[in-house]
């Protein structure tokens, strides 16, 4: 990672000055273009009919490249864009953009993340509507010269409960125009407080209580292998009877065999699918059914976004190639380099605490408390707190849609306070990076400094000096100080072929309550856990991957 950073940082320091060249590759509003036009710094060519040759011909001529969804800038267009400083996307996905190849190579990759909101909401509501009072199958009828009311009664959205899974900028728009319909709306993220949820008048629930009592459900988060088929067999035998689904994010969320399924045997009374696994859809059967309304990805497809993402690509194409200014960037912190200097070898320190204490901790998040202290805190530390909230939201939220720049503003959306302390003293350590979180449930803080040759390590968790390791897989295990708990933990991991690459104990008090960090070499499975828990002295055992 820091390589790249590196990297993005001096590519950066040679954007100002000389001629800019801007290719647009993709139909875009004209008041995107016009806003371009206008930097006499700036000169802009609109090819949008090129082939994926001819763009690889041309794109080395070019500073910076805006595309929306047809452009696939591939590693080829990519290796081949040899003074590509910018490629910025018109809209949310990253899909045709190979981010991963564009950070190796020190390019900024931007999109606009906010422009297609209103248009998703309401366009999920329209779906809701149609889906209600069967008008697609009632309009084919008709044009079809059959006059039969009886065949397409509905059902009213009053009184009925919209859970909503995934409670970010599109599905908190979404409650709020439900709301105008009388309807009840739950919701489910694990990351949305309780207080942002009350801000749309949303009651926030675990999961499984959502699909119980929904009598329509929505989906509105990233596709993740977290998130993946997060609605399949097994959660559509929890949904009563008559549920209907609607699905405006992304292909791959719902099983879709299991979807059909459920059609089938009556579970589900319809669907709406703006969404597929594979697009275009025309050999999935769910696009035939009669209660199931099917369109073509069309979320962001309004006049209105088009021209807001327009807009807001244009703004943050002109901030980032002359003045240095990175707006919705995706892979770069927007540090200076003078301060990376000091705090490049924090970066993956930080992250990794967020990460820890995501996975540690349980309930809904609602407050983050950073404090730095020694010499660090004399430093611009908003980069290494965004990295923290990356760390933290990247555990549900991973790939692309969080960033160094975005989670900041996820924190805000979601109503999680987020408090930076400084103190230059130095106490035990030089430098020394606490974080505390607290939940709906529970607090806890983890520690971490930088040791000899600038490696990152866990030095507290909670009251408990550890030394761990931040890497790989790791063990945290609570349980009462009696001898041999080592050894018995020991034993399991023997047992299944888990072999511990390091061991640090913490304990405050003798007989009291220790804690241990293990790493270990290889993944412990559900069952091994199971089998550590069953120990008497044990307390708690959480694994993180790192």
């Amino acid at each position: 990672m820091l390589n790249y950073l590196e990297s993005a940082i001096i590519k950066r320091s040679k954007i100002i000055g000389g001629d800019l060249k801007v290719l647009i590759s993709d139909p875009l509003a004209e008041e995107g273009i016009k806003i371009l036009k206008k930097s006499k710094d700036i000169l802009v060519d609109v090819k949008t009919d090129l082939t994926p040759d001819k763009l690889l011909n041309i794109i080395g001529n070019y500073d910076a490249l805006i595309v929306r969804s047809s452009t696939k800038v591939s590693k080829k267009v990519i290796t081949a864009g040899i003074n590509l400083k910018v490629i910025g996307r018109a809209g949310v996905s990253l899909d045709n953009i190979d981010t991963e190849e564009a950070t190796k190579r020190g390019i900024v990759v931007m999109n606009t993340p906010l422009g297609n909101t209103i248009s998703t909401a309401e366009h999920t509501m329209a779906l809701i509507l149609s889906l209600s009072r069967n008008i697609v199958p009632a309009n084919i009828s008709l044009q079809n010269n059959q006059w039969n009311c009886k065949a397409f009664k509905g059902v009213e959205l009053d009184q009925k409960i919209l859970g909503i899974i995934g409670l970010g900028r599109i599905g908190s728009e979404l409650a709020k125009k439900a709301l105008a319909f009388n309807m009840k709306i739950i919701a489910y993220d694990p990351y949305a407080s309780k207080n942002y949820a009350q801000r749309y008048m949303v009651k926030l629930v675990n999961l499984k209580e959502l699909l119980s009592i929904s009598d329509y459900i929505s989906l509105h988060l990233p596709l993740t292998s977290d998130t993946k088929h997060i609605i399949s067999t097994k959660e559509f035998k929890i949904m009563k009877k008559g549920v209907r689904i609607i699905n405006c994010a992304r292909g791959g969320l719902i099983n879709e065999q299991a979807l059909l399924k459920a059609i089938n045997d009556k579970v589900v009374a319809g669907c709406a699918l703006d969404v597929f696994e594979n697009e275009p859809p025309f050999d999935n059967p769910l696009i035939k059914l009669n209660n199931c309304v099917a369109v073509p990805h069309l979320g962001a497809s309004t006049k209105e976004a088009q021209t807001k993402v327009a807009i807001a690509i244009a703004h943050q194409m002109v901030a980032a190639l002359l003045n240095n200014e990175f707006n919705n960037a995706v892979n770069i912190p927007q540090i200076d380099p003078t301060t990376y200097q000091y705090i490049k070898d924090y970066l993956p320190l930080v992250e990794k605490l967020g990460s820890m204490h995501a996975q540690l901790c349980e309930g809904s998040l609602e407050e983050v408390k950073i404090d730095y202290q020694g010499r660090v805190a004399l430093y611009n530390t908003t980069p290494l707190t965004s990295a923290i909230l990356k760390g933290i939201f990247g555990v549900i939220v991973s790939g692309p849609m969080v960033n160094y720049v975005n989670a900041p503003i996820i924190a805000q959306e979601r109503g999680i306070k987020v408090t930076e302390i400084k103190n230059t003293k130095e106490k035990i350590f030089s430098n020394l990076i606490s974080l505390s979180i607290r939940t709906s449930k529970e607090e806890h803080s983890i520690s971490g400094s930088l040791f000899e040759k600038k490696e990152p390590w866990i030095v507290f968790i909670d009251n408990y000096r550890v030394d761990a390791l931040p890497k790989g897989y790791v063990l945290v295990i609570t349980n009462h100080d009696k001898p041999g708990v080592i050894g018995k933990v020991g034993t399991i991991l023997g047992k299944n072929n888990i072999n511990i690459g390091n061991l640090k104990l913490g304990r405050n008090i003798i007989g009291g309550v220790a804690l241990s960090v293990w790493n270990i070499d290889i993944n412990a499975s559900k069952n091994v856990i199971k089998e550590i828990l069953k120990l008497n002295e044990i307390i708690d055992v959480k694994q993180v991957n790192l």
